[in-house]
């Protein structure tokens, strides 16, 4: 039996706390080990428990959720985090993507969603949920977001292009092989392709770079 994925929640209302925590004890995939109300508590109970992945708040009193990822970076924590927030402020997700979240989940996701979510970054993944990308997409039509990406230096092959619009769709890399009816290597070995022509380190980054760019639209 495949050992429960272990989670850390980080969420300052005890309520939401207490719901999440209740609707991820009804599968046996995920185990809560830790739960804390701010970001010192989470950085606290990271030296000391065992983590696969983080499921993090941004509004938070004292040190809130993008704090919370720089101080993880600067303490040398490499624990996935998934931001599990209510999406009200666009450029909240990209500082959160940019201080180094694997992940951006809305809270009115379903129970099977959160968990897909969960089980991807523990396996290495990254996770931008549609409605999120979507939201980004528009807000870029109306203002300009800096993301630090690289200017490319190679276009992306309409291969690429088709890979990468489905990973910002939220495909993973099985789904997108199985929807352009390749094997999942060679989709692997063209996101690595396009991460390397678009300098960035993962396919989040790479999504948020495309988007910013105008390369999806």
């Amino acid at each position: 039996m495949t050992a429960a994925i272990r989670v850390l929640l980080v969420d300052d209302q005890t309520l939401v706390r207490q719901g999440i925590r209740s609707l991820l004890a009804l599968t046996d995939e995920v185990d809560v080990v830790g739960e804390g109300a701010d970001g010192d508590e989470a950085l606290e109970l990271l030296a000391r428990v065992d983590v696969d992945v983080v499921l993090l708040d941004l509004r938070m009193p004292g040190r809130d959720g993008i704090a919370t990822l720089h101080a993880m970076a600067e303490r040398g924590h490499t624990t996935p985090v998934l931001v599990l927030t209510t999406f009200d402020d666009d450029e909240l997700v990209l500082a959160s993507l940019r201080a180094g979240a694997k992940g951006y989940l809305l809270k009115d996701v379903t129970l099977e969603q959160l968990v897909s979510g969960v089980r991807c970054l523990a396996a290495g993944g990254t996770l931008l949920q549609p409605a999120v990308t979507e939201r980004l997409l528009r807000a870029m039509t109306d203002r300009s977001f800096n993301i630090g990406g690289a200017v490319t230096p190679e276009p992306l092959t309409p291969r690429e292009l088709d890979v990468l619009r489905l990973a910002a769709a939220g495909w993973s890399n099985r789904e997108i092989a199985k929807g352009l009816h390749l094997a999942e290597g060679t989709v692997k070995n063209h996101m690595s392709s396009v991460l390397l022509k678009l300098g960035v380190r993962d396919r989040t980054r790479a999504v948020l770079h495309a988007l910013e760019s105008g390369l999806l639209e």
